[in-house]
């Protein structure tokens, strides 16, 4: 018997203004796999994306997670549901180490507030938990350092520590590799590998990069204009006349 999917849109739909960016999509992410969203410039992969953290309302059509309709719920909400999203641009505390970045991910986690009378070493066993987070996305040789003076990669990889940090069963990542120098690009994609692996977290990643794609992913949803119009393996969508055409024919709907 199949696996009930873990996230599921039905007719999700958002317009702005007259123009319809996301138009009616129907998609099921089944729990521990890895499905990758593409699409030209314009499709309206971002604009999706946010719909299912919770950044973006629809105009028509839900979202649910684990069967339960979360179409109302905040971001925030959502984080603590287990679905955790990471942006095209970092969001890191620059100003604090490596690894206090994430001991705070992990103190949110576990509802443990900030006390100013508590000296941080009664947190040694979260810094610890926090140590073994940055050990598997290859940071825990600067877990000291500022995360300011991390490269652009590297920050990459720290957000993807807060979001295990924080126990996240669902990893939304919009475009890890973007603005990334080319020589850093295969850590992170090793390292997307290396968590897929592990078949304990579901991943949905959004990037526009095809050839990033067919190696990692279970499977690869394609928008293009708003529209779904394929969600197969990477081997099928890569031999699919209509995904060719719209890559090739581009489009120009809101991303």
């Amino acid at each position: 018997m199949n696996p009930s999917p873990l996230i599921e849109t039905k007719d999700l739909t958002i317009r702005f203004g007259g123009h319809v960016a996301v138009d009616h999509v129907n998609l099921q992410i089944l729990p521990f796999t890895f499905k990758s969203i593409i699409g030209p410039n314009g499709a309206g992969k971002t604009t999706f994306f946010n719909m299912i953290s919770g950044q973006y309302h629809p105009t028509e059509g839900k979202v649910f997670f684990k069967g339960k309709d979360i179409t109302p719920l905040s971001p925030a909400l959502r984080t603590k549901l287990g679905i955790g999203r990471s942006f095209q641009l970092t969001n890191v505390f620059l100003s604090l180490t490596v690894l206090e970045n994430v001991r705070l991910a992990i103190q949110a986690q576990k509802n443990i507030g900030f006390n100013f009378w508590k000296n941080y070493l009664h947190f040694s066993e979260l810094e610890d938990q926090a140590y073994e987070i940055l050990k598997m996305v290859l940071l825990d040789s600067k877990w000291n350092v500022p995360a300011s003076s991390l490269t652009h990669g590297e920050q990459r990889k720290l957000e993807i520590a807060i979001l295990l940090a924080l126990g996240t069963e669902v990893l939304l990542l919009d475009e890890p590799t973007a603005g990334m120098a080319l020589e850093e690009v295969p850590s992170i994609l090793e390292l997307l590998k290396q968590i897929k692996n592990q078949r304990d977290k579901t991943i949905l990643l959004v990037e526009h990069k095809m050839d990033v794609l067919m190696a990692l992913s279970d499977s690869i949803a394609v928008l293009h204009e708003g529209r779904l119009i394929t969600d197969e393996t990477p081997e099928t969508v890569s031999k699919n006349k209509e995904v060719q055409e719209a890559y090739f024919g581009g489009g120009r709907s809101r991303g």
